[in-house]
């Protein structure tokens, strides 16, 4: 995706309004898919842990009810966070000269090839063998690019930072003079020429999100059922919710077939 600048944009200063509303409208069908494909079966399939869901009610002082939404939300949480990367890269991919990926390696490219970057949303999303092969790829690009910049970008990192990759993994030494890693704020500055333009996105969200969400008919709204589901099979079988999880977890232990 890549949009002209607009001279007057509503939200933010460097892509257009229509492209950042794409992005938010992309981001919230990846949360309905991950509501509506999220069964009781793969709400079960790593056990539900009860005992600390009764610590949980007690100590944070929540309902039944409460408790199994924050559960829920919690493990689509999981789903949810390769889409927020993705986010960031569409966005990103809108600014003027710049471009998106598709199956191509990288997430971001210059128009001109003259920069290359991979995107994660968090700063500890790879072990030391992920961290070996981005550094590679980002080399091969370097390399088959000689004017090439390529970054590893860490839209949430621990500081603000743009710096060369040096790094020892694995037991290997790896450097190259034109592999870089960087934070969020500062790759948004680089690619935008705003060093605020990370704060910008981040102040013109809420906005544009209510704007796209008073698009978006109710009819057409997806719903998690699994909470209603739960509710109605404890009622059915004269349990609490809680007992109802339990059981369903755990009915092979003993004394919990009783519950």
């Amino acid at each position: 995706m890549n949009n002209s600048n607009q001279s007057e944009n509503k939200y933010v200063s460097f892509v257009s309004d229509v492209h950042l509303l794409q992005c938010i409208e992309n981001l919230y069908n990846a949360y309905m898919r991950a509501k509506s494909n999220f069964t009781k079966k793969k709400f079960y399939a790593n056990k539900v842990d009860t005992i600390k869901l009764i610590f949980d009610s007690s100590f944070n002082n929540l309902s039944e009810e409460e408790l199994i939404k924050l559960e829920i939300s919690r493990q689509i949480d999981k789903s949810v966070n390769n889409a927020i990367g993705t986010f960031h890269e569409q966005i990103l991919g809108g600014i003027n000269g710049y471009e998106n990926g598709i199956m191509d390696g990288f997430d971001i490219k210059a128009n001109d090839n003259t920069l290359f970057a991979d995107i994660k949303n968090k700063h500890n999303t790879m072990n030391s063998s992920s961290a070996e092969s981005l550094f590679q790829k980002l080399a091969r690009y370097a390399n088959d690019y000689k004017e090439a910049q390529c970054y590893w970008v860490q839209i949430l990192a621990t500081k603000s930072f743009n710096e060369k990759w040096f790094s020892i993994i694995n037991g290997k030494e790896y450097s190259h003079s034109r592999v870089y890693k960087i934070s969020g704020d500062q790759f948004y500055a680089l690619l935008t020429g705003n060093k605020k333009a990370f704060y910008e996105l981040y102040n013109a969200l809420p906005l544009a999100i209510n704007d796209f969400l008073k698009t978006v008919k109710e009819e057409s709204e997806q719903t998690n059922f699994l909470t209603t589901e739960l509710k109605d099979s404890a009622k059915n079988n004269k349990r609490t919710i809680l007992d109802e999880i339990t059981f369903d977890n755990y009915f092979y232990y003993s004394g919990f077939s009783k519950i």
